[in-house]
């Protein structure tokens, strides 16, 4: 990584963490978790490069066990003394922790760790400067991509590398890092006094992933093909879902999947193991192991081998993702999906790598199997219109109609609504497009029949 003179290794990492969970007291469980990153962010605006941002950070995160007690504390530091200090802070805390008979620290279940190439040294050597310039190339095509492109509001390139490693007392020692970079366009085009917004992107591990062609028409695309939208009509329709809203959909059945929301009551999907809850087309899997995946990693947040794991299996719900925790309290085991966002917070379950199992159609046969019906590009208010807990769905979309199997005339200010367990089972065409996106969920056409969708 950057500095690499005075920041340590993966390898130091590595042996930071053992070392410590090495200290372990008798009658007391120690799990060290060691991180670094390094990030940068560019936006251009106007030709000229309005932000730049670098930040790196590095830390530890200890939790200590003891007779069903959980303490844990952080530090933004690897100096000795300031573990030190981490350490006897997390002990002081097992004393105000409640009592859990679940809670306990992961130990070494025999699965082997698949050996994923997630890191790109290119990133890391690239420049300052170029990385600048990528994001100034990528407003100049944006500019030039279309004359009805009215303002851009930003054009940004991103990137992050990053380190951790974990061990514990209980015999776990594993390691992970990854870099991610992006390129994004936000365009603004119009005619008269009608006017739409468009947001494009490319991702990928190393810079020679970006498209900054593709973001730019990406961009120009969705918000072009929007000038002239209306309401349309009211009533119950097939609606057609772009891959990007597909992966937004995904993303909250990962949270109703999880472990630790099913065990607490948070889930629509709780106690209905072996159950048909969608249509038998719907095979879900969340598998870490796909490098494609922007959320792959060789082992979770406990340590444990990450691993594929089947949900909904031909429509018949299969199974949950657990960390250790959960399992225990649902009484299976761990699927090692553990999740943290960094050093700062304890794991809990969740997804990393949702996809749904191809159909055999692509976007344009879906549309002409449909016929008729809505085809929604993005949608808002996901975050308070959509309840995984009661299966609630209801959000504003914007795209166009279906008319004759084809894409007509567009649409806005729309509501689509619904339940979750009621689009599950009225799924009828799942794309063979699959493409991954940032986030925790692949992207793939699909069509969902008879829903409500509100406009004039």
């Amino acid at each position: 990584m950057p500095d690499s003179g005075s920041a340590p290794d993966l390898a130091a990492l590595e042996a930071l963490a053992a070392r410590v969970a090495a200290q372990a007291k008798p009658g007391e469980e120690l799990e060290v978790y060691v991180a670094r990153s390094v990030e940068t962010d560019v936006r251009a605006y106007g030709g000229e490069i309005e932000s730049l941002t670098q930040a790196s950070t590095v830390g530890v995160g200890i939790r200590v066990v003891s007779a069903g007690r959980q303490g844990f504390a952080y530090a933004g530091s690897l100096d000795e003394a300031d573990v030190a200090a981490t350490l006897a802070d997390a002990r002081d805390n097992v004393a105000f922790a409640t009592p859990d008979d679940h809670v306990a620290l992961a130990g070494p279940d025999g699965v082997a760790a698949v050996d994923l190439d997630l890191w790109d040294d290119d990133l890391l050597a690239m420049p300052t400067a170029r990385k600048a310039e990528l994001a100034l190339d990528l407003e100049r095509q944006v500019r030039a991509g279309d004359p009805r492109v009215r303002q851009v509001d930003a054009c940004d390139y991103g990137d992050l590398a990053a380190e951790a490693a974990i061990a514990t007392s209980t015999g776990m020692q594993a390691s992970t890092r990854r870099t991610l970079c992006s390129l994004a366009a936000s365009v603004i085009v119009g005619d008269g006094a009608d006017s739409h917004t468009g947001v494009g992107f490319s991702a990928g591990r190393s810079p020679a992933d970006l498209d900054a062609d593709r973001a730019a028409v990406d961009a120009i695309t969705r918000a072009t093909r929007l000038i002239g939208a209306t309401k349309t009509r009211s009533g119950r329709m097939s609606v057609v879902f772009d891959p990007r809203v597909t992966s937004t959909l995904l993303a909250v059945l990962g949270a109703a999947l999880s472990g630790e929301a099913v065990t607490k009551g948070r889930s629509f999907f709780a106690d209905r193991v072996g159950e048909a809850v969608a249509v038998g087309s719907v095979t879900l899997v969340d598998d870490p192991t796909d490098a494609r995946a922007y959320g792959a990693a060789g082992s979770d947040a406990e340590g444990l081998a990450c691993r594929r794991t089947l949900l909904i299996d031909g429509g018949v719900l299969h199974s949950f993702a657990f960390d250790s925790t959960s399992a225990r309290r649902a009484g299976t085991v761990s699927t090692g999906s553990a999740l943290r966002g960094g050093y700062a917070t304890t794991p809990s379950a969740g997804c990393r790598a949702l996809s749904l199992l191809p159909g055999p159609r692509d976007a344009d046969g879906i549309l002409a199997a449909v016929g008729d019906g809505l085809y929604v590009q993005s949608v808002t208010g996901v975050h308070s219109g959509v309840n995984p807990v009661s299966g609630d769905f209801s959000v504003g979309a914007e795209g166009l109609m279906i008319s004759g199997g084809v894409l007509a005339d567009p649409v806005r200010e729309v509501t689509i609504a619904s339940t979750l367990q009621r689009m599950l089972l009225d799924i009828l065409e799942i794309g063979r497009d699959v493409e991954w996106l940032p986030g925790v969920a692949a992207g793939q056409t699909l069509a969902v029949g008879g829903m409500a969708v509100s406009g004039s």
